[in-house]
């Protein structure tokens, strides 16, 4: 690998990307903190890989790029200098936004350690276009780490997409506002090798495709293959359609638990213990993944999308300009699809449920081991078992949601869902209450103590207020449970003061403020009978924190070894680890 400074490796990386993209036409407007990208594009245009143009006066600049758009009605870049360079290319991004005309708008800028202290050339160039631009994004400083060369690909494929319509809006400019540290230039402060390769998608081919609807109509044509896999996070779509295609073809279902398509034989609900699994992911690398939503309950679910295992990588846009790919692994973002080709049977999705049967199993024997003990991992898998046909769940959005994905069967009959846009803790009590009288039916909600504390307020009800009919299943651990699971837990010191925040607060009091009826669990065999009954409710279950990560731990360990065990041909131990 080329030993580079993180300011070139980006400038290289980057115009190889739009160049990859279609990028033809580039405009210059000379100053020096644009250096790493005015280097990369004159050395493109030495290979004959772009025309170069470059303009003395920023406003020349801009406007030239505009007459190249225009004409050619495709993307041209125009990039200038930091500081008042930026602001002379303003006429023409409202000219190109309203003319509809697609320009990359390429502003170099100061990094943040220069900003706002009076810094020469350095101005506020955040959304320095406002609303003309259909997008805007601060690229960050370039840094010398794993995954930094697929985020600039992908940052240069979305750029351009919006700029050319291709996200369903109307095509016109795009601002990516760049910053760099110094050196600038190439041979300064090269150290190391670059810690991963800088080289794109094989065959000159770009990092993400967008379709052309124009051209293309709106569905994508996805060819078969056996080893597929569609993963399902929350969001708004058709997550039935997706299940009823992974069964078509026989590919295994990840879906989490406010995806709508945890249904059908093919949902596995074991699939994040195999994931976590890396005998099994190595044995089972994919050559298609198509995801929908915005997946992201776990780490190894996160590595399973981002880490390259799939050939291609489809991901299916929720709306115009709207889809998840935080690992920058994307190959393709369409708004529809079409399964084309003969499936056949698959031997690929028996293994995936073979795996999931032995790890469901084995989590199960560890849960039910105990009748005494509240324990939230089997208090999440009860409660979805014992939810009624045709009932809501809300789940809160931190620990909650986690168990739940880990302990919920397939069930078409059980609508769940979860505020996982920002997965904040905020309102979630309210709009837990605001969904169930939305459902009009029975309804139930699982949330942790902070997030019930955070929102209190939302129990106030007036008396001529509608009252919906919502057990609030309260998991009470005194504090920040999902903290335990993470790496701050090593540090005992400051541990329970910053992230498992201790509150003390007596819930049934907070149930008495309120008037609302309260039930206390003792032990697992009492929450049958206390889901029972209508209208506003608490139900609390007091846990430990530190032995919720025990068990969590512990199962994860049973689970790997039942699917180990599947693939050497022994039977698992689900009893020995951790014991």
């Amino acid at each position: 690998m080329t030993p580079l400074n993180p300011s070139t490796a980006f400038g290289v990386t980057f115009s190889d990307e739009l160049i990859r993209c279609g990028l033809r036409e580039v405009v210059l407007a000379p100053g020096s903190r644009s250096t790493p990208l005015a280097m990369a594009f004159f050395e493109a245009s030495q290979r004959q890989r772009v025309r170069l143009h470059v303009r003395i006066d920023e406003r020349s600049a801009s406007f030239t790029a505009l007459g190249l758009a225009k004409a050619s009605r495709r993307p041209v870049a125009v990039l200038c200098t930091s500081g008042t360079a930026a602001a002379n290319f303003h006429p023409a991004v409202i000219e190109a936004d309203e003319s509809a005309v697609p320009l990359l708008v390429l502003t170099a800028d100061r990094p943040p350690e220069l900003r706002g202290i009076g810094a020469n050339q350095a101005i506020d160039q955040i959304k320095l276009y406002g609303g003309a631009v259909r997008w805007f994004c601060e690229a960050g400083l370039p840094e010398a780490r794993p995954g930094t060369a697929g985020y600039w690909r992908s940052l240069a494929c979305q750029a351009w997409a919006h700029a050319a319509g291709r996200t369903g809006g109307v095509p016109g400019p795009v601002h990516l506002n760049l910053p760099f540290r110094e050196p600038l230039v190439p041979g300064e402060a090269d150290g190391a090798p670059w810690p991963e390769p800088l080289d794109g998608r094989p065959g000159g081919q770009p990092w993400t495709r967008f379709q052309d609807p124009s051209v293309t109509g709106d569905e994508l044509e996805l060819p078969w293959t056996e080893r597929g896999a569609v993963v399902c996070g929350d969001g708004d779509y058709d997550a039935p359609a997706l299940a009823g295609l992974a069964e078509r073809a026989g590919w295994p279902v990840l879906a989490e638990p406010s995806s709508g398509a945890r249904r059908g034989p093919n949902a596995l609900p074991a699939y994040q213990y195999l994931l976590a699994t890396p005998e099994f992911v190595q044995s089972h690398r994919p050559d298609l993944i198509v995801s929908a939503g915005r997946p992201g309950l776990s780490r190894p679910q996160n590595a399973f999308l981002g880490s390259g295992l799939a050939r291609r990588h489809v991901v299916v846009a929720q709306g115009p300009g709207r889809w998840a790919d935080p690992q920058r692994a994307a190959t393709d973002v369409t708004s529809a699809l079409r399964l084309t080709g003969a499936p056949r049977g698959s031997a690929w999705l028996d293994s995936w449920r073979r795996a999931d049967d032995a790890a469901r199993r084995a989590v199960d024997a560890v849960l039910n081991e105990d009748d005494e003990n509240l324990t939230e991992p089997r208090l999440a898998r009860d409660l979805a078992s014992a939810l009624p046909d045709g009932a809501l769940l809300w789940t809160g959005s931190s620990q909650p949601v986690r168990d739940i994905d880990l302990g919920l069967s397939p069930r078409a009959d059980l609508r769940v869902l979860a505020s996982r846009g920002t997965s904040g803790i905020d309102g979630t009590t309210s709009s837990a209450i605001g969904a169930a009288l939305a459902h009009g039916g029975p309804a139930f909600a699982l949330i942790g103590d902070l997030a019930f504390l955070h929102d209190a307020a939302g129990l106030a009800l007036g008396p001529d207020e509608p009252r919906p009919d919502l057990c609030l299943v309260v998991v009470n651990n005194d504090g920040g449970g999902i903290f335990s699971t993470l790496e701050q837990a090593a540090f005992p010191g400051s541990f329970e003061r910053l992230f498992g925040t201790p509150h003390g607060t007596e819930l049934h009091h907070l149930a008495a403020a309120f008037g609302l009826p309260y039930q206390r669990l003792e032990q697992p065999g009492d929450l049958p009978k206390a889901l029972q009954g209508s209208g506003l409710r608490i139900v609390e279950a007091q846990t430990s924190r530190a032995a919720g990560a025990e068990l969590r731990a512990r199962l994860r360990a049973v689970a790997a070894d039942a699917v180990r065990a599947v693939g050497s041909g022994r039977p698992p131990d689900v009893a020995s680890p951790g014991r």
